[in-house]
């Protein structure tokens, strides 16, 4: 799993400066060219202490800040994502970034809260600059590193230094310094999976929050990380075969054990308070771009009255929907090329009979009277078909979620919150994502269920 706006996850490929232009003089234009610095949320004027004040962080300004995110990422890139990751205990624990902290302190007035993302997106810009200025200032090759090693210690020596300075080692810092020797190890050339292990085998542990690692340790750290790496750690080559994640997720589809995850869906239909689905299209993506919003609303209203027919679920009807979700002129075809996600690290292929198996699958959505799996487990299953089949040639995240949002209204049950399901990525051969969102389906069902049992009780007395 992969949460899209979370910068723990980014990989130096995303990341790596030389290759993402970024002109720093005409940031304070584009942030506010942005379809959230027109409607930036105003702080209310209540104590920090207060439940309320939680709330509004927690909701209208977290969603907003999300949607600034989305919108910098479209225009820049997915790097940008790390203009939030302060220091301490903010948006993301232990960055790099001083000039945000959170929204619930960070979001003040219009002008003042898009001038701290300016400064914000400025700073993680020019640590990425900084960064690329170590890793270069010793230039390594894995293919000699056994005459290389010291210079190899000595430039992840510097590195650990350079992060704990920079985060001042507050909550979480030792994530971003293994996600820095990562980056470092894939500069020079090794495989990133590689990198990643041999990184968190030479810490073991041994960086804590709040606490600055000791002398000793860093240098260990540093020798150990050295004396790990072999030339064969290098990437694959060019010539290695292309990865078709159709396939993978299709291994991983057959190995998950459906009929055992617990089903938070087998009490039956729940109306929500609210409509949850809506208000998260209306909060998040109508403050990228209004349009955006009432596509997905038109699609969401459309889905539902197919639910309430009880339609079957397959290409044809997805494509009705995601007319709308793009403003196209007529329903969009399944692609007919390989696609691609997660900057080109996933590769969807393409068959003669791609489409008619993604149907096969989406078929598999319906309640079986014959071999009962639960709801939650159909409507996680059904979500992950559209991410890895990707039919469409754009928007297919967003397909993704509606169709989840489907498979349940199919039965009688609505949402009155997605936070954990939008936002978030997964991967097509992760065997444990199918399992995290199927808990977090029954996590916002049983909330959900929670609060309408509620009000029923308080109108009853």
């Amino acid at each position: 799993m992969i949460v899209e706006l979370a910068p723990r996850f980014l990989t130096w490929d995303d990341v790596d400066p030389t290759r993402q232009a970024f002109d720093a003089a005409s940031v304070a234009r584009t942030v506010r060219s942005l379809g959230p610095a027109r409607c930036v949320p105003i702080r209310p004027d209540i104590p920090f202490g207060d439940p309320a004040m939680s709330a509004w962080s927690r909701g209208e300004a977290e969603t907003w800040a999300d949607a600034m995110s989305f919108a910098l990422v479209q225009h820049y890139g997915r790097w940008t994502v790390g203009w939030r990751w302060s220091h301490d205990e903010g948006d993301f624990d232990g960055g790099p970034v001083g000039n945000w902290c959170c929204p619930r302190d960070s979001i003040t007035t219009p002008e003042e809260t898009l001038t701290r993302v300016e400064a914000a997106l400025r700073e993680w810009r020019e640590w990425l600059e900084y960064l690329v200025g170590w890793f270069e200032a010793y230039p390594l090759d894995l293919s000699d590193i056994a005459s290389q090693r010291i210079r190899w210690e000595r430039s992840a020596r510097n590195l650990i230094l350079q992060v704990v300075d920079r985060t001042g080692c507050g909550s979480g810092w030792h994530g971003h310094c293994r996600q820095v020797l990562t980056w470092f190890l894939d500069h020079w050339g090794v495989s990133p999976e590689v990198a990643r292990g041999l990184v968190d085998e030479a810490i073991g542990g041994r960086f804590h929050s709040w606490t600055g690692p000791d002398t000793v340790v860093v240098d260990d750290v540093a020798e150990q990380l050295a004396s790990s790496l072999r030339p064969a750690d290098g990437r694959g080559g060019a010539d290695a075969p292309a990865q078709d994640h159709v396939r993978r997720w299709l291994a991983v589809r057959e190995s998950v054990p459906w009929h055992e995850i617990p089903d938070g869906g087998n009490d039956g239909p729940v109306v929500p308070l609210r409509d949850g689905a809506a208000q998260d299209i209306r909060a998040f993506d109508g403050a990228i771009a209004p349009a955006r919003a009432q596509g997905l609303l038109s699609a969401l209203e459309l889905l539902r009255v197919d639910a309430a027919r009880g339609a079957r679920l397959d290409f044809t009807l997805l494509s009705s929907w995601q007319q709308h979700v793009l403003d196209a002129p007529r329903p969009p075809r399944f692609r007919t090329a390989p696609a691609f996600a997660k900057g080109s690290r996933e590769r969807y292929g393409i068959g003669p009979d791609t489409r008619a198996r993604f149907d096969a699958c989406l078929a598999g959505s319906a309640s079986d009277a014959g071999r009962p799996l639960g709801l939650t487990a159909r409507a996680a299953r059904a979500c992950l078909d559209v991410c890895f089949f990707h039919p469409f040639d754009d928007g297919n995240a967003r397909s993704a979620f509606l169709t989840l949002v489907f498979v349940l209204a199919r039965e009688g049950v609505a949402l009155d919150g997605v936070s954990l399901l939008r936002r978030i990525s997964f991967e097509a051969d992760a065997p444990q994502d199918p399992l995290i969102l199927v808990r977090y389906i029954n996590i916002h069902l049983a909330e959900t269920r929670r609060r309408a049992a509620g009000s029923t009780g308080s109108a009853s007395r």
